[in-house]
Parts: structure tokens; C-alpha cells; sequence
């Protein structure tokens, strides 16, 4: 039977994600000194270099590659390193962005009247708190904000709270959503710089970044070049669907994580939208991965491979399902 990416709280769950938490802490370190090596994990939660085929190693560290796992494809850790392993691998001069939207079988993320509490299971929401973990910010829509009211904290892993990025250009938000009162993690609220205050620096808590009035992938563009400069290697845009895809537009998703879940909402509010293509052939074919979790699956695109990338005979990206978990 093959095993879940879930809410499961054994053992081999929890080592697995002690084991990412400390592989994206010390990466920058790591891709810094051009370590090739094993690492095992000590009882404090730290990783510590082991001989090649040591028993006790987890992952392996490639200069150019990154990290991934050295455990039997059978070993219940397993699953959890292999999907968070891409992530941890980011740094600064290799950095990564990675989209999620969580939909229905039908392709809709809400209904019309914006009920999305919640599309997806108990499973995929675990997961977003854990990209939350790993990654340095948190980006949102105003959208996601005044549907959803959300924390974007680590409540349910260990690991730290990402700085909270709220994308409103057209600041339509009020203050009191969550996100601007509850002091829970550094915020930033990103709007048009023509409708920031002469002097004004706060909106709630949370700081403002004011953005150029261009609108379009121009503001997105400018947004990623600041969390860049703030030193944010890993940047999760969460949602909606027109955060997304504003991002996806722009070519700024190294990767996109599709969560479907086995619900038909019959029409709504759409999950990725982007200019129409003539034809199929110009349609993107990512490569991508699949994970179960729960009663939802996963799709876990790569939209930037490398060049080694496997080809198929039409002269696209070949499109093997590397894993069903």
C-alpha cells in the first residue's frame, strides 16, 4: 500500500521533517563551502557529515543539484524528503519560487460567492504550513486575504513563520484582517505607490511597500526583485488564483503545486488563468511528480528543468510520473 504525504505524527514523520527543517537551514552554508557529502540527523535536530553508505545517513548534499534523500524508495521517510527536498536545495544565487493553488476536480478554487474553507483536506493544508516553514516569505492576494482571513503561520509544524507578504495593488483591504492585527509574524502590505500617504510606513502592523503604478506583471516583477533584496531565497505564493497566475504570467514560478480535490463545484471562481494559446502545442508541458495526500493529489510542477531533462520523441519535455505517494 503506498504510504501518504498527511497528518501522520509517527515517528518516521516526524525524524523526516526534522531532517528538511535542518537541510534548508544550512544549505546557504553548505553551497557556500561546495560540500559533496552524506549527512545524518543528530538528536538536536541538526545534521551532521557521515562517511559515504553510512547506516544513519538521510540526505546527500550535490553542489548544482542540491539535496535528496539516500533512504530505500519503500522507507516511510521517504515520501516527505522527496517532495520538500527541492525546496530546502534553494539559495541565493539558486533561488526558488513556488506556486500552490488547492481546486476542485472542475478546475475552481471558490465558489462565486467566495467560500474556499475549505477545498482541500486536512492533509494539504498541513503542507502549506510546512512551505511556510521552509521558505523565507509568504506571498498572498487581497483576495485570499478578504475570503479567507488567514494567519499564514506555522501553527501546525515546527518550524519558523515566514515574513507575511500581502499583494494588494489596488488596496481594496481594510486593517482589521488578521494579518494586519495580530502581530504574529513580520508583514509587509505591497499597493500602488499612488495610493500610499506622504509619511505613512504602516498599515496595522504590518510594514507598506509601495509598488510602481505600471499594474500588470510590472508590479509582480518589482515585488520579487524587493523580497530578493531582503535576502528571501524561497518565496511561496499561496494564492488565489489571480496572484498565481499574475506570477505564472511573468515567468516568475520556478515551481506550481496543483492540490485537487475530489469535489465538483460546478462554476466559481477559477484557479489559473492566463492569455489564451492558438494551440497545443504552444502550451506549456511541465515536468512534474505526484503525491497523494489524503483524499486530494498533489501535482507538483517543475516549470524551470535543466537541461538534462528527459526529451520525449515529439521534441516536448518527457512527462514521467516519478512517484505516487
Amino acid at each position: 500500500m503506498a504510504s501518504e504525504i498527511g497528518i501522520a505524527r509517527d515517528q518516521g514523520a516526524e525524524v523526516a521533517w526534522r531532517a528538511v527543517l535542518a537541510a534548508a537551514a544550512i544549505a546557504e552554508h553548505i553551497a557556500g563551502a561546495q560540500t559533496v557529502g552524506a549527512f545524518a540527523l543528530e538528536a538536536d535536530g541538526t545534521l551532521k557529515t557521515v562517511p559515504a553508505g553510512d547506516p544513519q545517513a538521510i540526505v546527500a548534499w550535490q553542489p548544482g543539484s542540491g539535496w535528496r534523500p539516500l533512504l530505500p524508495a519503500d522507507d516511510s521517510r521517504t515520501s516527505l524528503l522527496d517532495l520538500y527536498l527541492p525546496i530546502c536545495s534553494a539559495t541565493a544565487a539558486r533561488p526558488v519560487t513556488v506556486g500552490h493553488l488547492g481546486q476542485s476536480l472542475d478546475g475552481f478554487i471558490a465558489t462565486h460567492a467566495g467560500d474556499s474553507q475549505f477545498v482541500t483536506g486536512h492533509e494539504n493544508i498541513l503542507h502549506l504550513h510546512r512551505m511556510r516553514a521552509l521558505c523565507g516569505s509568504v506571498v498572498v492576494g487581497a483576495g485570499t486575504v478578504a475570503a479567507d482571513d488567514p494567519q499564514l503561520t506555522t501553527r501546525l509544524v515546527h518550524g519558523p513563520s515566514p515574513l507575511r507578504v500581502i499583494f494588494d495593488p489596488e488596496r481594496r483591504l481594510a486593517r482589521d484582517y488578521r494579518v494586519f492585527t495580530d502581530g504574529a509574524a513580520p508583514t509587509l502590505y505591497a499597493c500602488a505607490r499612488s495610493l500610499v500617504e506622504r509619511g505613512e510606513t504602516q498599515f496595522g502592523c504590518a510594514s507598506i511597500v509601495a509598488l510602481d503604478d505600471e499594474g500588470g506583471p510590472a508590479n509582480v516583477v518589482e515585488l520579487m526583485r524587493l523580497l530578493r533584496a531582503r535576502g528571501c531565497s524561497r518565496v511561496f505564493v499561496e494564492g488565489g488564483g489571480v496572484t498565481v497566475s499574475a506570477f505564472l504570467e511573468a515567468n516568475l514560478l520556478d515551481r506550481l503545486q496543483v492540490a485537487i480535490a475530489p469535489l465538483i463545484i460546478g462554476n466559481g471562481r477559477p484557479a489559473i488563468r492566463l492569455p489564451a494559446r492558438a494551440t497545443l502545442s504552444d502550451c506549456p508541458r511541465p515536468q512534474y511528480r505526484v503525491f497523494k495526500m489524503g483524499g486530494d493529489v498533489l501535482f507538483d510542477c517543475e516549470l524551470t528543468p535543466g537541461d538534462d531533462a528527459a526529451v520525449d520523441k515529439s521534441g516536448g519535455r518527457a512527462h514521467p510520473v516519478s512517484r505516487i505517494i
